[in-house]
């Protein structure tokens, strides 16, 4: 799989500057921790810095930045403080495994996290597995990662395609009417959620009317909805992320498809509707993390520590990922007191996320069965005029928790094996 270097809907200017910000987090010095010596403990991070996917891997690195600054603040992990070390896996799985094996063999990171892309971030946890190091998947959502491809040093905190789909579906039947028609990026994370949603289509009595296979850093998407207008549905579900969804919408908006079909989708981000035209901003959606939490324990100080190196801009999902995800291990490392991989594995299942870093109304845990995390869903309605703020861009209409939306253990089809 190869992706264009160009960054179509997200200028090199907006990405550089998210870059430089995102370094001055680098140069907070633990000085305290430092002053003792210790080796620096090494985790490694893999995203698809360039591509379709620069902008929201970028913001990943920087939210797992700000964890690292923090932790060292307090201590680092086991007393050692605590190293960053990132790579672009250029939105390629043979790179991608490239750096993972680099970080791993080379670097010794004790910890790997990543990929953006869910191909990336299944074929990365072989080597993971592989070496034996514990590894959170921050933000591949493919269902098969906590689900038949499942491993015993692998945990997730994004959600699921299935946990997206859940959260929006019954909502959309209802809303918009039951005949649906997708547009659906071609390859590991497109397939799973596509087929989640038409699942759940199929539960409530509803019909699809066609699914459009979009390749990764397509930029006209007239053919596939030509043939999707001519389908007649109810609903277009727009699948695509990134630059590529910044596009398809665009263009949706162009042709006026939304005056005679209800545009929707399932995963929505910031970063997408921040790089669109207004008419384009439409529909509903469901969010993984919104900044806009009145009275939610600790995210008024988590909006402001992003606005300070992030160029004055909020928080998105993806800050919130690899924040977690460097959260989540110098957690679990410091309350274990070890960096022993398979025990902290074992501790990590039921392991519940503080306030502080979970960010949300609802209860936040790693489940045992499958190392999923139960994260809330946002479900709301993009907006095409800001609501106060101009990065308000996205009306919560309820907020879902992760149990609620999470199919049963029992029916993800994982089944951990753990090293003898």
């Amino acid at each position: 799989m190869t992706t264009p270097s160009r960054i179509p809907a997200f200028s090199r200017r907006t990405v550089l500057k998210a870059t430089a910000a995102a370094a001055a987090l680098q140069l907070v010095p633990p000085f305290i921790i430092k002053a003792r010596g210790e080796a620096p403990l090494r985790i490694g991070m893999v995203d698809p810095l360039t591509g379709v996917y620069a902008a929201v891997a970028q913001n990943e690195v920087t939210g797992a930045r700000l964890a690292v600054q923090q932790i060292n603040a307090q201590g680092g992990i086991l007393g050692r403080p605590v190293e960053l070390m990132v790579e672009d896996s250029a939105n390629d799985v043979g790179t991608g495994v490239q750096k993972a094996r680099k970080l791993i063999e080379r670097d010794q990171v004790t910890f790997l996290i990543g990929d953006v892309n869910s191909g990336i971030a299944q074929a990365i946890s072989q080597v993971s597995n592989e070496k034996k190091v514990l590894h959170v998947v921050s933000g591949g959502h493919t269902d098969t990662i906590t689900g038949v491809d499942c491993k015993w040093n692998v945990y997730r905190v994004c959600n699921t395609t299935s946990m997206e789909a859940n959260a929006v579906a019954n909502l959309l039947f209802t809303k918009y009417g039951k005949k649906w028609h997708f547009i659906t990026p071609d390859y590991a994370f497109g397939h799973t959620l596509q087929k989640a949603a038409a699942a759940d289509l199929q539960k409530l009595g509803g019909t699809m009317t066609g699914n459009e296979l979009t390749p990764l850093g397509t930029t006209d998407f007239s053919a596939y909805l030509i043939k999707a207008r001519a389908a007649n549905p109810d609903v277009l579900l727009v699948l695509p992320q990134g630059s590529d969804m910044v596009n398809c919408l665009k263009q949706i908006a162009q042709f006026g498809i939304g005056k005679t079909i209800h545009v929707a989708g399932l995963q929505q981000e910031l970063e997408s509707l921040e790089a669109m035209p207004p008419e384009a901003r439409v529909g509903f959606w469901m969010f993984e993390w919104y900044w806009k939490q009145p009275g939610v324990p600790g995210v008024e100080k988590f909006v402001a520590d992003i606005r300070k190196v992030n160029g004055g801009k909020v928080p998105t999902a993806r800050h919130w990922f690899g924040y977690t995800s460097v959260h989540t291990l110098a957690a679990i490392a410091n309350k274990e007191k070890t960096l022993d991989a398979r025990k902290l594995a074992e501790a990590l299942g039921g392991f519940e996320l503080a306030d502080d870093v979970k960010l949300q109304p609802n209860k936040c845990y790693y489940r045992k069965g499958d190392h999923q995390l139960m994260t809330s869903s946002f479900v709301g309605e993009a907006l095409s005029q800001p609501a106060g703020d101009p990065e308000d861009l996205f009306r919560v209409e309820r907020v879902v928790a992760g149990d609620k939306t999470a199919p049963p253990e029992s029916e993800t089809g994982c089944k951990v094996q753990w090293p003898s």
